[in-house]
């Protein structure tokens, strides 16, 4: 007993000792301290004596310490305080991840999710990928990978552990709304290409367009499907961002500037002037069509801010269920060791004014339901074409 007292009493005198000449070094040279660290002097001593008991009286203490998963996870801790899961740490693995994903291919399950209120929730599955085939739902929550329950996970531990090689296996649990038991999906990971826009022609002159998600190669891709609308002579279009997580947000607000001529696109709301910007649409439009879009509870962030915009410059009416309530916009801040911090910055408006974080968009039309590949059995989309013809009359 006297030697344990004795090793945690050398253990402080030296921390002491230690913590004394640095700061008397730091005063010294005439540098205050709060311009070079992030804490105060006492905070800093209670991570030091954290770490110094760990590694004296820790059953695996004497094994060697890996410095830089230990700053990464001091990082982590901090922005969890903020208390915002949008604000996240990526290391260079999971940022070099990131940026694959944005240019479009990735292998995984094709599942996109958000933390809510300390759970993790699929926002949507991605339309022809293994997690929308086995049947994975907007809102559904994600309570085991494999034999481990994730609560207290954040976002990229999940992601990172969700994805994987193509060909690889992985079981996941969930928890669904008017379930009573949990759901089991036995998934097998593809390499998942994202191509955000398709297009189809439906009867009577009518263009529905799909949209899966915001990246850096929809802006072009919905140039091309509107193009060939045009040349297919479509008198209307339908465009479908149900179940659309969003993404970039200059992808969005290009998809609204190709719609209408003039006006306020989104404006953004921060502390700071970067982040306090509105967003006009420049003149001239790819078409002039009337138009319906469709959103559900798994249309989020960049899909809010076109459907918002369509609908406040009455450009569009909105058709489906309420929206998932994403309304903040994230800057990616890289620092110098490779890693990089996405920071919440603002919180985005629509033209009228309305903030949608946390809320989400109220359709000018509820119809529930959910996608359908058959789409005479998709209520909501045939709702929509049915509004859409009302507006194709009055313009004929």
């Amino acid at each position: 007993m006297w030697k344990r007292i004795r090793d945690l009493v050398v253990g402080v005198l030296i921390g002491s000792m230690l913590m004394g000449v640095w700061v008397s070094a730091r005063a010294e040279s005439g540098t205050d301290l709060a311009s070079v660290v992030p804490f105060s002097a006492q905070a800093l001593w209670l991570m030091k004596q954290t770490r110094s008991l760990l590694e004296t009286y820790h059953v695996d203490g004497d094994k060697p310490t890996d410095e830089k998963k230990l700053l990464y996870g001091a990082v982590r801790g901090i922005l969890q305080a903020w208390g915002d899961p949008y604000t996240r740490f990526l290391d260079p693995a999971q940022l070099k991840e990131e940026e694959i994903e944005v240019q479009g291919e990735y292998g995984g399950l094709g599942i996109y999710i958000a933390q809510k209120d300390g759970r993790t929730l699929v926002v949507s599955p991605i339309e022809g990928t293994p997690a929308e085939r086995a049947g994975l739902k907007p809102n559904d929550e994600i309570v085991k990978i494999g034999e481990e329950v994730i609560l207290g996970w954040d976002q990229d531990r999940v992601v990172k552990t969700l994805r994987g090689p193509a060909g690889s296996s992985v079981t996941i649990w969930v928890r669904r709304e008017k379930v009573d038991r949990l759901l089991k999906f036995d998934l097998k990971r593809e390499n998942i290409e994202l191509k955000t826009v398709k297009l189809e022609k439906f009867d009577k002159g009518i263009a529905y367009v799909r949209l899966s998600f915001f990246n850096e190669k929809t802006a072009e891709e919905m140039r091309k499907a509107l193009t060939q609308a045009k040349a297919l002579k479509a008198k209307g279009i339908v465009l479908d961002l149900r179940n659309n997580p969003g993404g970039l947000l200059n992808a969005a607000t290009e998809i609204v500037d190709m719609f209408v001529d003039d006006g306020i696109i989104v404006g953004m709301k921060g502390r700071f002037d970067r982040a306090n910007e509105v967003i006009y649409a420049t003149r001239g439009t790819q078409t002039r069509l009337p138009m319906v879009v469709l959103v559900n509870e798994g249309s989020a962030s960049a899909s809010e801010i076109v459907s918002g915009a369509l609908k406040d410059l009455k450009r569009a009416r909105i058709v489906g269920k309420k929206t998932f309530g994403k309304g903040s916009v994230q800057t990616l801040f890289h620092l110098s060791d490779g890693s990089a911090i996405f920071i919440t910055i603002a919180r985005y408006y629509t033209p009228s004014g309305l903030v949608i974080d946390h809320v989400g968009l109220k359709p000018d039309l509820v119809v529930e339901g959910e996608p359908n590949k058959d789409h005479k059995k998709d209520i909501q989309l045939q709702k929509a074409i049915q509004e859409l013809k009302k507006s194709m009359g009055q313009q004929g």
